[in-house]
């Protein structure tokens, strides 16, 4: 005789019968907290929810998009125009240089080879490799002072991302979702989009939840279709057969609560499968660009052969934002900004790729009324030099690293609109005016979404961990919209 036994509880949702996706499992998790009470301001986060939890204090921001540009975009020719460069183009740089290449280095300056124009009310100055961005300047913010003064890619993204520059620890986007939660109940709360030519440097360390529990890992879209695997039952477990599939779930569920009341430590407890049903929905509507007008299509460069497939992410980046995702984090792939050689012809290359898109989702935004509680920020880990690097003529020149200082943008969530701030010095090699580090960049978000970066702790090993793990953070008033 067979000894065929009525699976229990855990081992049926174990046996994986309709192959949940990790996004559905991501979402499944804690619904019963997304139902709770929001936890108070001061209170700790709860490790195994994904709750809402009110801010210390009211915030501005209520969600974000990094758009991270892995690998280090040139600061000395898109955002910070250095006439001095130019003058001694070819010329003994009349300076000391940290090289991180010092067998390619070269003492030579290497003045801009584009032009620079003042946009908008602001007069912002930008690179003629910008033509999309000029149009939205008066919403962004060009930060032209950040420093994190380490070399390496790993060490600089780990510093810009995860608020130090060891490995290991949580991303920003685990952070923001452990102090504050999520607002959509049937998709996560923190997503990452990379670049289907590859993961940047650091991989998956990228969104990693480190030390956090896992439930504030990001996400994964795929950048090919299917987006997302398993997203939909087979065609045959469908309609009627998963109906009696959840049916007989909700059934195992309320007998588990019975047998187990007080049990309230189950991290990953899956409490109701026909959610599933509704985000497998959600997550297939979110991701559906073909909603979306032709004319919307036409502003991110849908359809057009450079644009087309990093627009596809920036478009995908808004809808989920619209629909409750807390922070989400489009990638470009491993070292794409990382022009050591051929500056001239893989920098323009680099800007057709993604200055439309990138400019569509900030207009985009603001016509949607979602800019004022939405971060966008542009920029990567690191900027250049301003000196030649692989001296083998013009065409073959590049631009070593440059931590010191470098230039990103910022725009809305209470952001500053319009401008410049900071400078570095007239090489464009030190950041020397209103220098912010990445532990004040953090410390000025987190003041954004409504966080104080001292009571935004977890406990582990018994020391209380933070985004700015004890560094100086200062909120960056100079940045915030008056």
């Amino acid at each position: 005789m067979n000894d065929f036994r009525i699976p229990n509880r855990r081992q049926f949702l174990q046996a994986g019968t309709f192959s949940l996706s990790p996004l559905a499992l991501a979402t499944l998790l804690q619904r019963d907290g997304l139902l709770a009470s929001p936890i108070k301001p001061g209170e700790t986060p709860r490790p195994d929810s994904l709750e809402q939890r009110e801010p210390h204090h009211p915030p501005q921001a209520t969600a974000m998009i990094s758009l991270f540009m892995q690998g280090g975009p040139s600061q000395i020719d898109l955002f910070d125009p250095k006439p001095a460069l130019n003058k001694l183009d070819g010329e003994a740089f009349p300076g000391s240089i940290k090289y991180d290449n010092a067998a390619q280095a070269s003492s030579k300056v290497l003045g801009c080879p584009w032009k620079f124009q003042a946009h908008g009310e602001c007069g912002t100055e930008l690179s003629e490799l910008l033509p999309h961005t000029s149009q939205i300047v008066d919403d962004i913010c060009v930060v032209r002072s950040m420093h994190t003064g380490v070399n390496n890619h790993g060490q600089s993204i780990h510093a810009m991302n995860s608020g130090r520059t060891q490995r290991g620890r949580p991303a920003l986007g685990s952070w923001l979702t452990y102090g504050l939660g999520n607002e959509a109940d049937n998709l996560p709360a923190f997503m990452a989009l990379p670049d289907p030519g590859g993961i940047p440097v650091e991989g998956v360390l990228n969104w990693s939840n480190g030390w956090l529990p896992s439930l504030f890992q990001g996400t994964v879209i795929r950048p090919k279709e299917p987006r997302i695997f398993n997203l939909e039952p087979p065609a045959t477990r469908r309609g009627s057969v998963q109906d009696n599939y959840l049916s007989y779930v909700r059934e195992l569920n309320a007998e588990h609560r019975q047998q187990y009341p007080s049990n309230t430590d189950l991290q990953a407890r899956i409490t109701n499968y026909e959610l599933a049903a509704q985000m497998q929905t959600a997550a297939a509507e979110a991701l559906d660009l073909s909603r979306e007008t032709e004319a919307t299509q036409k502003m991110y460069g849908i359809g057009e052969k450079e644009t087309d497939e990093y627009g596809r992410r920036c478009l995908i980046a808004r809808r989920l934002v619209e629909r409750g995702v807390r922070f989400v984090q489009v990638y470009t792939r491993n070292q794409f900004w990382d022009h050591h050689g051929s500056i001239r012809t893989s920098l323009p290359r680099a800007c057709k790729m993604t200055d439309q898109p990138s400019a569509a989702l900030v207009a985009d935004l603001k016509q949607r009324g979602l800019l004022d509680s939405t971060v966008v920020h542009w920029g990567g880990e690191m900027g250049r030099l301003p000196v030649i690097q692989n001296d083998a003529g013009p065409a073959k020149v590049g631009r070593d690293h440059n931590t010191y200082g470098f230039s990103m943008w910022v725009a809305g969530g209470g952001f500053r609109r319009g401008g410049t701030f900071g400078a570095t010095d007239e090489f464009g090699h030190h950041a020397v005016e209103d220098v912010v580090n990445h532990f004040d960049y953090h410390a000025t978000l987190l003041h954004l979404f409504g966080l104080d970066p001292a009571h935004l702790t977890f406990e582990r090993n018994g020391r209380l961990e933070s985004l700015l793990d004890g560094q100086p953070g200062k909120v960056v008033s100079g940045l915030l919209q008056s």
